[in-house]
This record gives C-alpha cells, structure tokens and sequence, in this order.
C-alpha cells in the first residue's frame, strides 16, 4: 500500500482554494460567486482532514473541525442562494455590480 504524502493533499488544497478565489474575484454572475466560495470551503475542509490524518488519526478533533466548516458551508449557501432569489425578484438580475440595495 503506497502513502499519498501530505504536500500532494496541500497541493490539490492550494489549487482549489486558488480556482475558489479566481471565481469570486473575476465572476459578475452571484451565484458563480457563490460557488466559488463553496470551492475555498472545500480546500479548507481537505487541509483540515489532511492535517488530521497525518498528524495523529487516533483524535477526532481534525474531523470535528470539518464537519463544522460543511455545516458552516451548508447554511452560507442556504441564506446566500436564498438572497439571490430575493434580489432577482425585486430586480430581474444577479449581476453582482447591478446590486446595490445598500447605496443611498
């Protein structure tokens, strides 16, 4: 049985986060942007779960830690989609600069 090293899972993290952080930075449309943060969530989670295993599986806490961040992702992506909702029925768009509900 061969061992995937740690830096291989931080890797793949990096990466993930890095596409996550493109796609809320260079995306209009809010749900993309939505999606890219579940990405950055996603690298987090697999850092967490990384750390655990290779620092010592016998504690829970590495697991713990992630099934707070899927929870935490869940519920950001409930109340996000749901204002996304709200604000396309009030102005027929999801274009993140054509939001401004908040501007004087």
């Amino acid at each position: 049985m061969s061992v995937i090293p740690l830096s291989w899972y931080l890797i793949f993290a990096a990466a993930l986060f890095c596409i996550g952080l493109y796609g809320v930075l260079a995306r209009r449309n809010a749900v993309a942007i939505l999606m890219g943060i579940e990405l950055m969530l996603n690298a987090v989670i697999v850092n967490l779960i990384a750390f655990w295993r290779y620092n010592d599986p016998t504690n829970v806490s590495g697991q713990a830690f992630a099934i707070i961040v899927f929870a935490v992702a869940a519920a950001e992506a409930a109340v996000g989609l749901a204002l996304i909702i709200s604000i396309y029925r009030r102005q027929n768009t999801v274009v993140a600069e054509d939001i401004n509900l908040m501007k004087w």
